[in-house]
């Protein structure tokens, strides 16, 4: 009997070596989704052993990078298009992990009361049209509200950055003249503005400097205790950022196979209209240059544990919980995952 202990005792240290043998897995890009990343690689490697290294450097930097394949996987707050796509050296496969909204953030001292802003007032003030804060644009959607007449310091992304192209893509669907002036990118020629490096350098901005706005992930604002505007909808409602109305603007929408898919300006009236969903990128085949199997797996339980046992941590750091059937689909991509053609 001892020696039957002794030997499945053996094994199953064996085992447990075997599946912690790869202990380290490297990702970068997008800073809009990084508290939460940050938390969920935390309890990963407590669960497992496995370290992650996610350096957040903007959804441009990731999605270069993953093409470079200096990376295990790349974060990005927009899915690549097939233009972006068409000089990767292989097939990327892009999963959504989690939700967020892009918040207008300001720094008006005196106010006890979330301000309103419609798309257009956005898209001017970023437009250096709307110049201060007495503006009356301004204050035609906020009757009552006695605002500070200071001048508007806009701030924006220096980087390339997915929350850049998850706030252009709303601006160019409720303003024409965005539209065709700006456009939609990760990298803009902005009108006007300061820039600054991540969604943390845009939220020091509006931190340290009275009468600015900047755009962030609304958990920036909520740890940066920024306040920040409600944002009419399509429905004509003002709705202010919260888990609920990012996760609604998700509903009704036909979610395709590849998970690629605009949810800003949602129709639903419930819905926050600058919501947006983030991604990891990899390669289908994970078998290029020196990559081993073992790193193939690592990186498929990782991404599968994200998308199931690390949801529990999106809602309490203010990021929406995916969809049951964005999740199902997200699993069918992930899925396909192969080394040399065979299936992981």
């Amino acid at each position: 009997m001892k020696k039957t202990f002794t030997v499945g005792l053996a094994l199953a240290l064996t085992t447990l070596s075997a599946a912690s043998a790869q202990t380290s897995l490297t990702g970068a890009g997008a800073s809009f989704p990084y508290p939460l990343y940050s938390k969920m690689f935390a309890e990963y490697k407590k669960a497992t052993g496995v370290d992650v290294n996610y350096q957040s450097v903007g959804s441009g930097a990731g999605q270069k990078q993953i093409k470079e394949r200096t990376v295990d996987f790349g974060g990005s707050d927009n899915a690549m298009t097939d233009e972006m796509l068409k000089d990767a050296p292989a097939k990327i496969i892009q999963i959504p992990t989690t939700m967020g909204g892009v918040v207008p953030a300001y720094n008006l001292p005196g106010l006890t009361k979330p301000l309103n802003f419609t798309g257009k007032v956005l898209a001017d003030i970023y437009l250096g049209k709307i110049k201060t804060w007495g503006d009356p644009a301004i204050a035609k959607i906020n009757a009552g509200v006695t605002i500070p007449p200071l001048p508007i310091t806009v701030a924006r992304r220096s980087d390339g950055s997915g929350t850049t192209y998850v706030f252009a893509d709303y601006l160019a669907k409720v303003s024409s003249e965005w539209k065709s002036k700006v456009g939609v990118a990760n990298s803009l020629q902005w009108p006007v503005g300061t820039g600054a490096k991540g969604n943390d350098g845009v939220a020091g901005v509006v931190k340290s400097t009275p009468g600015a706005i900047g755009y962030v992930e609304m958990a920036y604002a909520k740890q940066n205790k920024l306040a920040y505007g409600a944002v009419q909808n399509r429905a004509g409602k003002y709705i202010l950022a919260d888990n609920g109305p990012i996760a609604n603007a998700a509903l009704g929408v036909v979610i395709p196979n590849d998970t690629r898919v605009s949810i800003t300006n949602s129709a639903r009236a419930d819905a926050y209209p600058i919501s947006a969903f983030s991604y990891v990128m990899f390669y289908q085949d994970q078998k290029y240059g020196n990559r081993t199997e073992a790193q193939a797996k690592a990186l498929k339980n990782l991404l599968g544990w994200m998308l199931s046992s690390g949801q529990q941590y999106a809602e309490p750091l203010d990021y929406g919980k995916l969809p049951a059937n964005v999740a199902a689909k997200a699993k069918n991509l992930l899925n396909t995952m192969t080394y040399g053609g065979k299936k992981l």
